[in-house]
């Protein structure tokens, strides 16, 4: 068996990371470097680099459709989401410290970014509902409905689900949050580059983003808030983000986040359309050679985002598809990259039904504007040669 070299990898997991495009890298390179100013400073290098901080915050806010001062820049879409949680439901706490706790309504398919934070609310005595999806992980919005309290604080649905690529509808369940008055966060990460994010339309009042989901770099991203929505602050030392985000900005990814974003919207049509293909062209090989494999999540391909396959394969556990494909020279995921190292089935997986043997034998692939048809029918070739191989192996040890 041949091993691939690094450098020829077939990379099908840019749900979980993408590369950062050498344009992006061009955009930075001199915030690292001639404009290395500290924003907060006003003496020319530090006006230069708070030049740049404003033109990203003005570029991000045309993409959300928003004012800039609506922006806050962070480090990622897990703190902007941990912020947008805890920030709102302690502020309902702040203004009614003696009435019932606050409540929160979201889903038991989001990310962990906001399931740990939700969890972690709980313990502390906030009260949670988690809102199940039906078989192909859609959320009802009539079950949001059903699940709000006078006391609800905040709703949390993700716009897109980055395991099984069900896309929400954000529009309806907003217009309930609107109905009763209850702020309403979106989880946006997987949807950037593939669907619009403009938060007038969407009707979001919290909106969270990370660079490096749309050929930008890691560790940035942000967090829309729209005026008016109750939220307390959580890092504090400092008056950075107009007092809402304590710590010098991390200027030179925070251009790249705006370029990338940018970018990303202006070509989503084209992406779509290259993505979708490679999808289907994906879907339709390993369906013709491994007849039994199942698709996970909706068929649908006009609810679900036009990069995202994920399957079972009977028999085969993903984890080990996995090792045997990167040996190959093919990076897939068995579902979220955020539970690497976790040995249990897919929450998504078993919240639409499966069992911990069907969640266990999944394997996503995510395309991107990178890959190729050629890419596509060498990754059927391997993924089919490795399952029989697969199989033998464990015909024989059992």
């Amino acid at each position: 068996m041949t091993v691939i070299a690094d450098d020829d990898t077939i990379y099908l997991d840019h749900a979980a990371t993408t590369p950062v495009d050498p344009d992006i890298v061009q955009a930075m390179e001199p915030f690292f470097t001639d404009h290395f100013g500290n924003p907060s400073s006003i003496y020319r290098l530090g006006q230069d680099a708070r030049a740049g901080l404003d033109r990203a915050r003005g570029t991000v806010a045309r993409v959300l459709g928003c004012q800039p001062s609506e922006i806050i820049f962070t480090s990622g879409a897990t703190e902007s989401d941990n912020l947008a949680l805890s920030g709102v439901l302690w502020k309902a706490r702040l203004n009614d410290p003696a009435g019932p706790p606050p409540h929160l309504v979201t889903t038991s398919i989001e990310h962990h970014a906001v399931l740990q934070t939700a969890n972690w609310l709980e313990r502390v005595g906030f009260r949670v509902t988690y809102v199940d999806p039906d078989s192909e992980g859609f959320i009802d919005p009539h079950a949001i409905e059903d699940a709000i309290r006078p006391e609800t604080a905040l709703i949390s649905v993700m716009y897109a689900n980055n395991e099984i690529g069900t896309i929400q509808p954000i529009a309806e369940i907003s217009e309930i949050a609107l109905r009763h008055r209850v702020p309403f966060h979106n989880d946006a990460v997987q949807a950037a580059g593939a669907l619009s994010l403009n938060v007038n339309e969407l009707g979001v009042d919290l909106l969270a983003l990370s660079a490096h989901k749309f050929y930008g770099p890691k560790g940035v991203g942000i967090l829309y808030v729209r005026k008016g929505t109750p939220i307390e602050f959580q890092q504090h030392g400092g008056g950075q983000e107009s007092g809402r985000r304590g710590g010098t900005e991390n200027v030179a990814p925070i251009i790249g986040l705006a370029v990338a974003l940018e970018r990303a919207d202006a070509q989503r049509e084209a992406h779509n359309a290259h993505n979708g293909l490679l999808r289907d062209m994906l879907w339709a090989g390993l369906r013709e050679a491994l007849p039994e494999i199942e698709l996970n999540g909706t068929a649908d391909w006009q609810r679900r985002l036009p990069n995202n396959l994920n399957v079972s394969i009977p028999g085969v556990q993903g984890e080990t598809m996995l090792l045997s494909l990167d040996m190959r020279g093919i990076a897939a995921s068995a579902g979220s990259a955020c539970t690497t190292g976790n040995s249990e089935p897919s929450h998504v997986l078993k919240a639409i039904g499966h069992s911990d043997e069907q969640a266990r034998a999944s394997l996503r692939f995510t395309v991107g504007k990178g890959n190729s048809a050629e890419e596509i029918e060498e990754t059927v070739s391997v993924v089919a040669e490795t399952v029989a191989r697969v199989r033998e192996l464990s015909a024989a040890l059992s």
